[in-house]
């Protein structure tokens, strides 16, 4: 395996969510299949050969994540209408001031065609939601990247520290259609010290739950 470069979160390694795609990927994930998480010892290097080895990914002798089957990804985060959506994405703290602007889904400086675009504003309760444009070649690992950041901006947004993906738990039923007009909602469920407990959901043009995920991020300070 390989992380192409485009698909980097902070600067020089690879955004969590579709790392963590790729690395389920491999070890067997697929669509309407069982969820699998992915916890991340390092942050994923980018245009280096990996291998996937017993539930393991390896960058030669550095242990980069450890892949598993589980029960389940969390519990689904209710829908917003995309008018919604749109909206609180206008709100989003990031265009003002962004960790990581470069982010393959939630960066800012990416062109459309680029990157996600995936922009999530803060709705009341701890929750964000955005509008998602699917791309050209939609993947299991577009989907993981997908419901990686719009969770983890629950915790950012809240808190205003920067945080890094530590483990996802994930479960795609659907791809969407390119160029379909999805919704992206992210909910905080508890923090503990610098860790978060987020949850996220997909939801296609017709209001159809697409994919979950529940994760853990890590506060860098």
């Amino acid at each position: 395996m390989i992380v192409p470069a485009r698909f980097n979160g902070p600067p020089g390694t690879g955004n969590g969510g579709w790392c963590a795609g790729a690395f389920a990927t491999a070890a067997g994930a697929r669509i309407g299949g069982p969820a699998f998480q992915v916890t991340l010892r390092v942050p994923p290097p980018l245009d280096t050969g990996l291998e996937l080895r017993d539930g393991t990914v390896w960058a030669g002798d550095s242990l980069v994540a450890e892949v598993t089957e589980v029960a389940d990804a969390g519990a689904a985060v209710p829908s917003v209408p995309h008018g919604e959506a749109v909206a609180a994405a206008g709100g989003f703290p990031g265009f003002a001031a962004h960790p990581f602007p470069g982010c393959y889904v939630c960066g800012p400086d990416r062109a459309p065609g680029d990157g996600l675009r995936i922009f999530p504003g803060p709705l009341p309760g701890d929750r964000t939601a955005a509008p998602w444009t699917v791309p050209d070649g939609v993947s299991t690992e577009t989907m993981w990247a997908a419901l990686d950041c719009p969770g983890g901006w629950t915790a950012i947004g809240t808190s205003g520290r920067a945080f890094v993906l530590g483990r996802i738990a994930a479960s795609v039923g659907e791809l969407p259609a390119p160029g379909a007009e999805c919704v992206v909602v992210g909910a905080l469920s508890g923090v503990s010290g610098r860790k978060a407990t987020v949850d996220s959901s997909v939801y296609g043009p017709d209001g159809r739950h697409l994919a979950r995920a529940r994760a853990t991020w890590l506060a860098l300070i």
